[in-house]
């Protein structure tokens, strides 16, 4: 016969686990992030796009005026340090597995927005981290079993 915090104990961690699960398969593959970020007069910003081959990236900068420059991996898409006015559009894709870098620095007296769909490969770190979430809801369900054999002084 199971005790009531032993099922209490095996709710929660299948719970967990399965919210471990459904995470892992999210961070399968590449994501797609669509930007909307706004740059304040002065500032800059710098983005890292990590993403695989024959992934399409777009992105639109629109302010006053502004520097940008672009490096793409591989023989893809170049930009060196250019000043643009107004609206930028670009359209790239990822030739081989990499990184692009974008450096984008508002000279304008305006705010600068950034739209765009960017493709990214999924960080590592969210593998460990939802490995590390199943592994609790299994380290729960363990405690929780202890309960049906004895139970524990100061329970």
């Amino acid at each position: 016969m199971l005790s009531k915090r032993t099922i209490i104990g095996l709710v929660i961690g299948s719970v967990i686990i399965a919210i471990g699960g459904y995470s892992l398969i999210l961070h399968i593959g590449t994501i797609t992030i669509n930007e909307n970020y706004v740059v304040e007069v002065g500032d800059s910003t710098f983005y890292t796009i990590p993403a695989p081959a024959h992934t399409q990236q777009t992105m639109t900068i629109t302010g006053d005026s502004f520097d940008m420059k672009l490096e793409s991996p591989g023989d893809g898409l170049q930009i060196p340090n250019t000043s643009y006015k107004k609206e930028v559009s670009l359209n790239w894709t990822h030739l081989i597995d990499g990184e692009t870098k974008i450096h984008i620095q508002n000279t304008g007296n305006t705010e600068l927005t950034i739209t765009g769909v960017l493709v990214r490969t999924s960080d590592p770190i969210w593998f460990t981290f939802d490995l590390m979430v199943i592994t609790s809801g299994m380290v729960i369900i363990g405690f929780s079993m202890g309960f049906t054999l004895r139970k524990p002084k100061g329970f």
